[in-house]
């Protein structure tokens, strides 16, 4: 048996935050709007919880260099 996403709590204040800004969360467009807001802040937040040394792979060294160092394609996401 799958355990349900959202929290009732979470799901509650969402639901609030849509009727505060005007919305109906019961329309169509909207019903699965909590699911949506939850996945995306535990994607977001998902960061926290990350080993930062596991992240960079021992890639950070103490080297007397007074240059730039350029790393590419590192995904990054914020709130």
């Amino acid at each position: 048996m799958n355990k349900p996403l959202i929290k009732p709590g979470l799901q509650s204040s969402i639901e609030q935050i849509l009727h505060e800004v005007g919305e109906d969360p019961n329309r169509e467009g909207l019903l699965k709007t909590p699911e949506r807001v939850e996945k995306s802040l535990k994607f977001l937040t998902s960061g926290y919880k990350t080993d930062i040394h596991k992240l960079v792979n021992d890639a950070l060294y103490s080297e007397n260099y007074n240059e730039m160092v350029i790393v590419k394609d590192i995904d990054v996401y914020s709130l």
